[in-house]
C-alpha cells in the first residue's frame, strides 16, 4: 500500500465531535434538528406542563402505601425505616393527585385544541420523563392527540415516559437548549409540584416574561397554591420592593382542573385562536 487510508470527514469524525473544540457543533445541532422536526409536523405552538418526576400515579403510590402497611402489621416492633417508610409513602400518596390532575388537564386541553381544527395546535409538551411529565404526554394520549418530549440526558437514569409520541421524543444534552425549545414554542405554562428543577424552569420563564425577552402573550398557571406557597412567597418578594406589584400578575395560582381548564381555555383563545 503506497498511500493513507482516507480520513473520515470532520461531521463523521465522532472523536472531534465528542471534543471540547466543537461544543459549538453539538449547541448548534440542538437547536436545528429539533427545528426541522418540529417543522415537519407543523407545531408551533405548545402548551408546557412541568413538575416533579418523582410524582406517583395515585394507584402505583396507594400499591406502595398498603404494601408497607402489610408489612407493619406483620411485625410486632416496626423499624424505624419501616416507619419512615410507611410517612413517606402516606405522602407520595397525596401528592399523586397532582399526577391525576396533570393528566386530565393534559387530556382535556388536547380534546378542546383538536376540535380548533387549526393543524397542531397547542400540542402538550413536557420533560418526557417520568412523574408529571409522563402524566401530561398520557392525558394527551388518552385523548390521540400529539405530545412532545423534551428529554435530558442525566448521571442518574430518566428514561423517555412510553405516551409521548414517538416521532416528537428529543434528548438534549445541554439544559439552556432544552429550555429554549421549552420556552419558544409555548403559549401556555403549567407548572405542578416539583423540586429544583421546577423551580429552575419556573423562575427562568417568569424571569423572561417581566423583562419582556418573550415576545408574545405567556399564560401561567402556578398549581397547587399549598404546595407552592410555602415554597415561595411572591408577595414578600412584592412588599419589599424585589418585584413589583404588578409581577404578581404575570401568574396565576389555581387549585383544580375545572377552572385550570376554563381559565387556559379563555386565555389562548384570547391571545392566539382567530
Amino acid at each position: 500500500m503506497d498511500h493513507l487510508q482516507k480520513a473520515p470527514k470532520a461531521y463523521k469524525n465522532n472523536d472531534f465531535l465528542s471534543s471540547p473544540a466543537a461544543r459549538t457543533v453539538r449547541i448548534l445541532t440542538e437547536y436545528l434538528e429539533p427545528y426541522s422536526r418540529l417543522k415537519q409536523n407543523k407545531i408551533k405552538d405548545t402548551i408546557v406542563f412541568f413538575g416533579s418526576a418523582r410524582t406517583m400515579p395515585p394507584d402505583v403510590a396507594a400499591k406502595k402505601l398498603r404494601e408497607l402497611k402489610k408489612k407493619e402489621r406483620a411485625v410486632k416492633k416496626p423499624s424505624a425505616k419501616l416507619l419512615a417508610d410507611i410517612k413517606t409513602a402516606e405522602m407520595e400518596v397525596e401528592m399523586s393527585r397532582y399526577y391525576r390532575d396533570t393528566e386530565e388537564l393534559a387530556y382535556r386541553m388536547t380534546k378542546w385544541s383538536k376540535s380548533l381544527k387549526k393543524g397542531n395546535k397547542f400540542v402538550i409538551t413536557s420533560g418526557g420523563g417520568p412523574g408529571v411529565m409522563e402524566a401530561a404526554n398520557r392525558g394527551a394520549r388518552r385523548a390521540k392527540g400529539l405530545s412532545i418530549g423534551f428529554n435530558i440526558s442525566l448521571p442518574f437514569e430518566q428514561y423517555p415516559n412510553k405516551y409521548m409520541d414517538e416521532h416528537l421524543n428529543f434528548e438534549f444534552h445541554y439544559f439552556f437548549m432544552r429550555k429554549f425549545w421549552f420556552a419558544y414554542l409555548a403559549k401556555a405554562l403549567v407548572i405542578m409540584p416539583g423540586g429544583f428543577g421546577t423551580l429552575d424552569e419556573l423562575m427562568e420563564v417568569l424571569t423572561l416574561v417581566q423583562t419582556l425577552k418573550l415576545n408574545k402573550k405567556m399564560t401561567i398557571i402556578i398549581y397547587g397554591p399549598e404546595y407552592w406557597k410555602k415554597v415561595i412567597n411572591f408577595e414578600t418578594m412584592a412588599e419589599t420592593g424585589m418585584i413589583s406589584q404588578d409581577d404578581l400578575k404575570l401568574y396565576k395560582f389555581i387549585d383544580n382542573v375545572d377552572e385550570a381548564f376554563e381559565y387556559l381555555k379563555k386565555e389562548l383563545t384570547k391571545n392566539y385562536v382567530k
